[in-house]
């Protein structure tokens, strides 16, 4: 039965594009960037009706594997093409492949962002009631409401105006600067009282909204194709560990009601990290290429993904960027393709927020309290150590599986954990079996969610963006994200009293099962195929059409 047109699809295939031969003298280089372009478009299936309507129609059935697949070749590249990982970066010899170790040093001390933004998270979900008593606002619900939501709405604001400092001062530059709120922001909740920490809050959420559209992108525009998706994961596994670091650091404050001004003074120090770590990274060469800087580009290219792999990079670049130095518009997120593209990412961020991912960290403590486990910092540590642990085995199946398929198994396995804590909860169980069931359904929500739904949502957004308006939908994605996020700790407690655990658990589980369905008919499969590719195939003009 033939799809839908919601049902449409946009699969990427498996085999490389082909690549332009190289060579060609400096006064092609507008020729060239159409050859490069040309050529990415005929190795790409017709776009179907979601992505371009006026190609759904002649998407009967599947392309034609003679029209575009290259010969058949030996060593890396064949292995490329067979296991999907797409090229780039691969100086790795014999069975050991070590092509991301050149690129490794600079993501991982970007992903230092992340591990700042964990550890802020763990410091709320540890000492919160000391900090309460000691600033005098214990037992007032609007005031303890007012500490955790202030973050948020920093947070908002950063994500909002992220564009702007990376189109001016680069990635790099970017998180140097911002770096400067987050350890402003820890010295002042550490030194002041109550009239000072709630604002002391508000330069950390713009710096941790930064960096939450920052790194991913850094991260997705440094990497070498062949290792994008499982070099982005380490955006989810710097926030597992940063959560796991501050609770781990606070168990003293059990004992201890000033410990916390101890874990907020310690916050200070992956901040001065970054600012000392990223002056030895180096600057995305996507943005060095859009700001016309291509010689620069190269040498970066050179020296992270190899000098093999720098002139095809480059002329790619130069086919998606050539002639265009303006800046991007919020309007433009309201033409195509760059409209579905950020439908695709407020909707994911959205879906994310409403399956519930907050609301089952928030009752954790509860859960486990149930079994016996009374201390909440406990409690946090075993969800915390879960989370990273499925971070970890999507790091290994993101180039692997595809974003896609880990999308949709993450969603299918948050509805299963949601529904199984629903049946603890609902029918008459053994009171031990009923805990043992709650517990099951919590750890295996957190590992699931760990496996898809919280890197891949990160990493192919700025995948699917076009290098125009990359920084403008990564902001508007991210924005959806706090708004969400701030509405679901909101009402999460007030729709538990009106209508129990069981109903809003089983919400989370409906919305799940609607996101799998979501990523199954709108997600498109971005593994193995570089930036400019996907960008490429996505645009609804081919070469030589006007936009």
């Amino acid at each position: 039965m033939p799809p839908t047109p919601l049902a449409a699809l946009l699969v990427l295939p498996a085999t490389p594009a082909p690549r332009p031969r190289l060579g060609l003298a400096p006064s092609s280089r507008h020729a060239r960037g159409t050859v490069v372009r040309a050529a990415a478009l005929r190795a790409l299936p017709r776009r179907l009706e979601f992505w371009h309507p006026r190609l759904a129609a002649v998407e009967s059935g599947p392309p034609s594997s003679q029209s575009s697949a290259p010969p058949p070749q030996t060593g890396v590249e064949s292995q490329d093409a067979t296991s999907g990982f797409g090229g780039g970066g691969g100086d790795g010899g014999g069975d050991t492949d070590l092509g991301w170790v050149r690129v490794f040093p600079h993501v991982l001390t970007a992903s230092m962002a992340n591990f700042l933004f964990g550890y802020h998270i763990g410091v709320m979900n540890g000492p919160i009631e000391d900090i309460a008593r000691e600033l005098g606002f214990q037992g007032n619900p609007f005031l303890q409401g007012l500490v955790v939501s202030i973050f948020i709405v920093g947070a908002f604001f950063g994500s909002l105006g992220s564009s702007a400092l990376v189109d001016y001062l680069g990635c790099k530059r970017t998180l140097q600067i911002d770096s400067i709120p987050l350890i402003l922001g820890a010295f002042i909740r550490y030194l002041v009282s109550l009239f000072l920490y709630a604002p002391g809050k508000v330069p950390v959420g713009i710096g941790i909204g930064v960096n939450t559209v920052l790194v991913p992108l850094y991260i997705s525009e440094v990497a070498p194709t062949k290792y994008r998706g499982s070099l982005g994961t380490l955006c989810q596994i710097g926030t597992c560990l940063g959560i796991i670091a501050a609770l781990s650091l606070g168990i003293p404050s059990e004992s201890d009601p000033h410990w916390w001004r101890t874990m907020l003074y310690a916050a200070c120090v992956p901040g001065f990290l970054i600012v000392a770590g990223m002056q030895f990274a180096v600057e995305s060469p996507r943005w060095l290429a859009k700001v016309g800087r291509l010689d620069d580009a190269r040498k970066v290219v050179e020296d992270i993904w190899g000098a093999s792999e720098a002139e095809k990079a480059i002329e790619e670049m130069k086919s998606v960027v050539v002639n265009d130095d303006s800046q991007a518009s919020w309007s433009e997120l309201l033409s195509e393709p760059h409209n579905r593209v950020a439908l695709i990412g407020g909707s994911l961020f959205f879906l994310q927020q409403f399956a519930g991912i907050n609301g089952v960290l928030y009752f954790s403590s509860l859960t486990f309290r149930d079994v016996g486990i009374a201390s909440g910092i406990l409690a946090s540590l075993y969800v915390g150590i879960t989370n990273f642990g499925g971070a970890l085995v999507a790091s290994n199946l993101m180039d692997k599986q595809g974003r896609k398929n880990l999308l949709i198994g993450s969603y299918l396995g948050m509805a299963f954990a949601m529904f199984l804590i629903v049946f603890s909860i609902s029918f008459p169980l053994d009171e031990d079996v009923g805990h043992t069931l709650s517990i099951t359904g919590t750890l295996l929500y957190i590992f699931t969610f760990a496996l898809g739904a919280g890197p891949v949502t990160g990493i192919i957004i700025p995948e699917l963006s076009s290098a125009r308006t990359r920084l403008k939908v990564m902001g508007f994605s991210f924005t959806v994200h706090w708004v969400c996020n701030f509405l679901v700790g909101l009402y999460f407690l007030e729709l538990v009293k009106l209508f129990g655990v069981g109903a809003v658990y089983a919400g989370f589980g409906g919305v799940s099962l609607l996101t799998a369905l979501f990523a199954y008919n709108f997600i498109v499969e971005t593994k193995g195929r570089s930036l400019e590719e996907i960008e490429m195939s996505l645009s609804p003009c081919a070469p030589g059409e006007p936009k």
